[in-house]
């Protein structure tokens, strides 16, 4: 098969490595195959648990819903993966707000080096270590007790224990593939869980659709039309860049003299990813939480609890304004730790490069502060339509089947699909250029 190595490698040519390339077959191999283990881990059951009932429990518990999404059901089935890399995510969220806020851990990430990435990689799974024991405690201590067949002290240690070491072993798995295999570990994981639960969805939406009639079809196939369209609108946006043009100054190396090149600084549409509608979602669970925490034995709540959280009950204007508002909120917060303007513009100082146009220093800090801020006002804008038009559309339509398949789950689907796809085709062309070295 002849390529060139100009052009991206076509699928057939990605078929036909991923079949013939050792080093990428055994890639996704590892991978594939880890993957399964972790799923299989969530089916282990914890000993002395009645899981039926505790299943029943939570399921009307927005919290734990949208937990259970992200571990594939590990939370209800109650298995040793239940925690599966959740601890692992807020470790690494923490570690990302204190490495902003502390100098120390920032002159850590930004000049240390390799060394410096691998100091912080540690704390970060010291802080996941931390966290999982608290989550274990919680749970076993808090959630766990009604369900117990024979609850005391060893079954608690023993319960936190199991989920606690579940959890490590999780997150060794996720950077396990960071390593050996493709793409992300922990995003894939997220993904494979997410992947878990559509068959169920999508059983529950042919049942609607068979037993409603033709008014429930129409609704299903608007809905589905509706998440079509997101979906072309999510990858549209995710692959959306503002490319900055900047020219490089003319040096001079021993006796050979580089001209002037132009190239340009790409700022991302979407900075923050996914990351604000789960800081917002989080937010806005926070209500439900406290009030499900304060309940009495009478099954009553705190009379003003319980308006803030019938006013937050979602698909409700209130909801919906809250929503956006949180989402551009964290947009903002979250860009502002991953692009730092004035960083940017000592960095082009350094490589002598500068914008056509603008002052180098103060300037261009300037500039590329003005240039985020709009680009995240309409990533901001983007998210919030994301994140609720399908709730609308199945307030509208009746059909609530997909109610766990939310914008959240959209977004990281879409995103660690792209993400993966780049790192195959990555190693296609390392194969493509391998064998042409070699002719």
């Amino acid at each position: 098969m002849v390529v060139s190595r100009d052009k991206a490698p076509t699928a057939q040519e990605t078929f036909i490595q991923m079949a013939q390339a050792a080093g990428l077959r055994g890639r996704l191999l590892v991978t594939i195959g880890l993957l399964i283990l972790v799923r299989l881990g969530i089916f282990i059951p914890i000993p002395g648990i009645d899981r039926e009932k505790f299943a029943a429990a939570i399921q009307d518990n927005a919290v734990f819903g949208f937990l259970d999404i992200f571990t594939g059901g590990g939370i209800s089935t109650v298995g040793i993966f239940a925690l599966g890399i959740l601890p692992y995510i807020n470790a690494s969220i923490i570690m990302q707000l204190l490495t902003a806020a502390i100098p120390a851990l920032e002159d850590l990430q930004k000049n240390e080096g390799e060394a410096g990435r691998r100091k912080i990689s540690a704390y970060t799974r010291y802080v996941a270590l931390g966290w999982a024991i608290i989550q274990s405690l919680g749970i076993t201590l808090g959630l766990l007790r009604p369900y117990a067949t024979n609850y005391g002290i060893w079954f608690v240690v023993e319960t936190a224990l199991a989920l606690t070491a579940g959890s490590m072993f999780v997150m060794w798995v996720s950077e396990l593939i960071t390593e050996r295999g493709i793409g992300n570990g922990a995003s894939l994981l997220i993904f494979v869980n997410i992947v878990a639960v559509l068959p169920k969805t999508l059983g529950n939406t042919i049942d609607y659709a068979q037993t409603g009639g033709r008014e429930a079809v129409a609704q299903v196939v608007i809905l589905l039309l509706v998440f079509l369209v997101m979906i072309i609108g999510i990858v549209f946006v995710q692959e959306g860049t503002r490319r900055i043009p900047i020219i490089s100054a003319r040096r001079q190396v021993g006796r050979k003299l580089y001209r002037e090149r132009t190239s340009y600084l790409p700022l991302r549409l979407n900075q923050g990813g996914v990351m604000p509608i789960i800081f917002a979602s989080a937010v806005l669970i926070l209500p439900s939480s406290l009030a499900g925490l304060t309940r009495n034995e009478t099954g009553a709540i705190n009379p003003i609890l319980e308006a803030v959280v019938r006013a937050l009950s979602p698909g409700s204007p209130v909801y919906v304004a809250v929503y956006l508002v949180l989402i551009i909120f964290f947009s903002y917060f979250y860009a502002s730790l991953i692009a730092n303007p004035v960083d940017m513009s000592q960095n082009l100082k350094k490589m002598g490069a500068s914008i056509p146009g603008i002052r180098p220093g103060k300037a261009t800090s300037a500039y590329l502060e003005g240039v985020l801020n709009r680009l995240t006002l309409l990533g901001a804008i983007f998210l919030g339509i994301v994140a609720t038009v399908p709730t609308l559309v199945e307030g509208a339509t009746g059909v609530t089947t997909f109610r766990g398949l939310g914008a959240t789950s959209l977004l990281i689907l879409v995103g660690v699909a792209i993400d993966t796809a780049k790192q195959i085709q990555t190693y296609v062309i390392s194969q493509r250029y391998e064998g042409m070295v070699k002719q």
